[in-house]
């Protein structure tokens, strides 16, 4: 796994003012952006490439990070337009700029202490999802971890998707049977999350996980912001 994606893209609607001139994963917690976070630990987990995707004040992304090559990366800019494709649709853009391989697919928006080293490098379905325990702001959850590590889109108790995950680009292959009737589908690009596939793709058991009970923020708020950067302060 030397491939990453860093979705980007977003508006930051849930985070304004501070977004309406900043886009979110620029933004500072514990001294740094939020991304950079993210590039320290693919870094130290031997992932040498990655593509970020960005929409909202993109200019702004290679202006701050560059080319990667502080932390020993190579970074690549995948522009989604004026309009963000979301999640599936954004990861459909980047394609062509990741390889063959498996890649490890991250919400810029998150904060995490998992070890990225710890996930498969090549997952036994077509994606492996790391899932935490749900936060109050989405109490129900997203998919049900069996014992087997197999994803399920019915049942319960549920997790939550921590915005992390590796994915094969195979995945991909179908997005029109999943994703065809959602709205911005027929859009060019095409505008689709990637909730739809994953949960096809459950019902054939190609979807895998793991439970990471550690630290994991989604910061999707000014106030969650705060939080997490009260917990990054030095005692």
């Amino acid at each position: 796994m030397r491939h990453a994606l860093i979705f980007a893209a977003g508006l930051g609607e849930r985070m304004r003012p501070l977004t309406d001139h900043t886009p979110k994963p620029l933004l500072e917690a514990g001294g740094k952006p939020l991304i950079a976070w993210h590039l320290e630990k693919l870094a130290a987990a031997g992932v040498n490439y990655v593509v970020v995707n960005t929409s909202h004040l993109a200019e702004q992304f290679p202006e701050v990070l560059g080319d990667g090559s502080r932390w020993g990366l190579r970074i690549r800019y995948a522009y989604e337009g004026a309009t963000p494709l979301e999640t599936g649709g954004g990861m459909l853009n980047a394609l062509p700029l990741l390889g063959p391989e498996p890649f490890l697919a991250i919400n810029g928006d998150v904060w995490c202490d998992l070890d990225f080293a710890a996930l498969p490098a090549e997952p036994s379905g077509l994606a492996h999802l790391v899932m935490v325990y749900n936060p109050a702001h989405h109490p129900n959850g997203d998919f049900r971890l069996d014992e087997q590590g197999r994803l399920h889109d019915d049942g319960s108790p549920r997790l939550t998707y921590s915005g992390i995950g590796v994915f094969r680009r195979e995945l991909l292959d179908r997005w029109p049977e999943a994703a065809g009737n959602t709205s911005g589908a027929d859009a060019k690009p095409p505008r689709f999350k990637l909730r739809p596939l994953l949960e096809a793709a459950m019902a054939t058991g190609a979807i895998n996980g793991s439970h990471h009970r550690g630290e994991w923020t989604d910061v999707g708020t000014p106030e969650r912001l705060a939080e997490l950067q009260a917990s990054l302060l030095p005692m």
